[in-house]
Order: C-alpha cells, then sequence, then structure tokens
C-alpha cells in the first residue's frame, strides 16, 4: 500500500493523473454546486482534472428500466467521453454503480473494461485512491447525520451494511473526521434505504415517500442539524419530504463540506 498523498505538496505521482470529472445530468441541472466544489475539490490535490463537455447521462434511468437499447447508446458515448483518462471521479454513487457494475449491453472492449475500472465515486477516491489524511481548509461546526445511499454501501462498498459479518467501516465517516467540528450524530437505522430509488420513486410513490419521511424523523431525533451524503439524489428525494412536512433540517453533498464551502 502506498503513503497516504499530502494535502500540503502535490507528488509527482498526482500530477501525472489525469482525472475526468463525471458530473451526472441531475447534479448538472439541479445542484451545479455540487459539480463545482466536486471539481474544486480535486484540483487541491493537484490533479490533472478535465470535464469533458459532450457527457450527458450514463443511462441509469434507462437501464433500470429495461431500455437495453437506449442504455447501450449512453454507455458507448460515455466511454467515447472518458476512455482517455487515468480515473473517473463523480459525486453521486448510484451513478458511478451503473457504470462500474451495469454497463452490461455493450461489447466489452478494452476501452469500456478500461473506464468500468477506473470510474470512482468522490469518497471512494479520496479513502482508497488519494489516502487523504486530512482536509486543512474544511471547517463545519455543526451536527451531522451521515447518509450512505444504497448504491454506495452494497454496490461500491463504501460501509459495511448491516446484514453483512464483518469489522464496522465508513469510508465517508472517515473522511469526515478529519473535518474540523463536524460532529457525526449515530442514527438508528443507518444504511436503510431512504426510498428514492430513481425509478422507484415514481412507481412506488407512496412506499417512497413513507421510506423517505422515516430517514427524516430517524435524522431528526438525534439532533442532526445537517444530512450529509455522497449521494445528492438521495438528499434531493429526503429534502423534498423534509419541506413538505416543514421539517427543519438542511442537506449538503461530502463535497461541499470537504471542499470547506460554499454551503
Amino acid at each position: 500500500m502506498t503513503s497516504p498523498i499530502s494535502v500540503t505538496n502535490s507528488s509527482s505521482i498526482q500530477k501525472r493523473l489525469r482525472v475526468g470529472l463525471f458530473i451526472p445530468c441531475y447534479i448538472d441541472m439541479i445542484f451545479p454546486e455540487v459539480g463545482i466544489a466536486t471539481l474544486q475539490l480535486l484540483e487541491r490535490f493537484g490533479l490533472d482534472v478535465h470535464f469533458p463537455l459532450n457527457q450527458t447521462c450514463c443511462g441509469q434511468p434507462m437501464s433500470n428500466s429495461g431500455d437495453e437499447a437506449n442504455a447501450a447508446a449512453a454507455e458507448n458515448l460515455f466511454v467515447k467521453n472518458f476512455r482517455s483518462y487515468d480515473y473517473i471521479v463523480g459525486p453521486a454513487g448510484s451513478c458511478v454503480k451503473q457504470v462500474r457494475c451495469h454497463f452490461d449491453t455493450i461489447e466489452q472492449t478494452d476501452d469500456v473494461r478500461h473506464v468500468r475500472q477506473h470510474t470512482y465515486e468522490l469518497v471512494g477516491f479520496l479513502h482508497d485512491i488519494l489516502q487523504v489524511d486530512s482536509f486543512p481548509w474544511a471547517e463545519f461546526r455543526h451536527s451531522v447525520a451521515l447518509h450512505n445511499s444504497c448504491s454506495s454501501i452494497r454496490g461500491l462498498g463504501i460501509a459495511k451494511p448491516s446484514e453483512i459479518m464483518g469489522e464496522p467501516f465508513d469510508k465517508t465517516a472517515s473522511l469526515l473526521s478529519k473535518v474540523k467540528g463536524l460532529v457525526i450524530v449515530p442514527v438508528d437505522r443507518p444504511d436503510d434505504c431512504c426510498g428514492f430509488g430513481g425509478t422507484f420513486c415514481v412507481t412506488d410513490e407512496a412506499v417512497s415517500a413513507r421510506m423517505g419521511l422515516d430517514k427524516v424523523h430517524d435524522h431528526l431525533r438525534h439532533g442532526a442539524e445537517y444530512v450529509v451524503s455522497p449521494d445528492m439524489s438521495c438528499l434531493m428525494h429526503q429534502q423534498g419530504i423534509a419541506r413538505r412536512a416543514d421539517l427543519n433540517l438542511k442537506y449538503i453533498h461530502v463535497a461541499q463540506v470537504l471542499n470547506g464551502g460554499p454551503f
């Protein structure tokens, strides 16, 4: 295992890494501040970060709905946009899981295999590849409930799921523990699904909303001021439910916290 990369002196290895920034379509359209924070955070480590302008949806909604023809078109375009980079990094576990685990409708060429193997969710990239050991610019003096999405936990291994025996670990919590002033509050069911599920929240609206409301109340009764997550899609779902129920919770992506704002 290599030594953790310093946040103050960029190594020659860092400078050689070309990173393709993958910003999912819903972040681009609704939460552009999350994409900007991700770019700024990666650039703090001296990485050569590029944003392919022709990128579109990774194909996850079509794939989840069984529309393989249109999913394949999106997958091929994704590979074309990102095949030349050493790593592809995105601030969304569910979309990264789609690339790593479900790009199956297209021929598995060398380019496709390279993209699948080198696409990382932001937390996983910072924790596993860069092995970041501090965020000296970041300060967040608030109580935080942490939400790791189902895709991030069970598809990408960002934390240990409760149904699996073994030593507990949580890569998101590990990174957030290095932020000055931040306090992570424990919740009763940390790895329960919040009910978003992409197309699930449309096809099973009532169940989805109830799951989200349960999640929001779990965070509230433990004194959280903010809910922080690597998946803005889950936060979008929970935020909408909290607002409609007039519940006082704020929602923010982990990239914004680790980047030190703006909030």
